[in-house]
């Protein structure tokens, strides 16, 4: 959890802050690569703690994302998967203000597909997912907009959400990072090179 800033591998939510747990997560099955099963190289933290809150989505399973989502489920296409682990997963995807996440703009056809696999098999699109992007990226827009009015600085509305505090980030990283574009980079590049 501290290495992850108490943000869920796949999702990037705190499930902390909306009361959820967390499940140790196999990036690689347990059941396609038993070796790997204590590989710590193939654990991450993920959101949904498999005793208590896959029952709160009981019957919504189309809501069920990340590790225990029925594509992640069954064996998974190593390949053709975008680990959490690889160091520069984030350049896949881009996020929408409607919440969902969608390919990064220019990747290559082989990378999209990897995009649009990785997408699919998390259910990274659940209306759970989407519904919490979509209000964090309306909070953001709407503190954006008051700083732009008010001629406030936005490097340093784009550090708060972007800038551990002790170990723990905001949730959806990726997602504040693509909203605030250049400044994010500048922010993470003067006052937090670690995420780079």
């Amino acid at each position: 959890m501290e290495e992850q800033y108490s943000l869920c591998c796949y999702s990037e939510i705190r499930p902390d802050q909306i009361g959820l747990g967390f499940h140790i997560e196999h990036i690689e099955n347990k059941s396609q690569k038993p070796e790997r099963t204590f590989d710590y190289d193939n654990l991450a933290a993920s959101a949904l703690d498999s005793e208590t809150d896959l029952h709160a989505f009981k019957g919504r399973a189309s809501e069920v994302f990340g590790g225990h989502a029925l594509g992640k489920s069954d064996s998974v296409d190593i390949k053709r998967f975008v680990s959490c682990h690889q160091p520069d997963c984030s350049r896949f995807f881009a996020y929408l203000s409607d919440g969902r996440i969608v390919p990064a703009d220019r990747l290559s056809a082989e990378d999209e597909d990897r995009a649009l696999y990785t997408i699919g098999s998390l259910n990274l699109n659940s209306p759970f997912l989407q519904n919490l992007r979509q209000q964090w990226w309306d909070e953001l827009q709407e503190l954006f907009d008051a700083h732009i009015n008010q001629e406030m600085s936005l490097h340093h509305l784009a550090s708060i959400d972007l800038v551990p505090r002790g170990k723990q980030l905001s949730p959806f990283f990726s997602l504040t990072r693509n909203f605030f574009g250049e400044i994010a980079e500048d922010v993470l590049k003067h006052d937090f090179d670690e995420l780079n």
